[in-house]
């Protein structure tokens, strides 16, 4: 993990009501909540700073979680 006492967790959906209900629910747990609407951005943000945890849609636009899977699974 980053540190300690906190867990990075990168949400990664489309859909704003479900990145807030998950944001929610995690901020009550001192988790360090990062968010990304399509997979395209999940992975800038993934290579900016690395997450202990992904939360990752399927159904996304653009990139969709299988191919962030894919795309993160081949790198070394």
């Amino acid at each position: 993990m980053s540190n300690a006492t906190q867990a990075r967790i990168l949400i990664v959906d489309d859909t704003e009501v479900n990145v807030q209900l998950l944001r929610n629910m995690l901020r009550l747990h001192a988790y360090e909540i990062m968010t990304a609407e399509n997979g395209k951005v999940a992975l800038e943000r993934i290579n900016q700073q690395k997450p202990d945890v992904l939360l990752l849609d399927i159904n996304m636009p653009e990139m969709d979680g299988y191919e962030v899977c894919a795309y993160l699974k081949a790198q070394p």
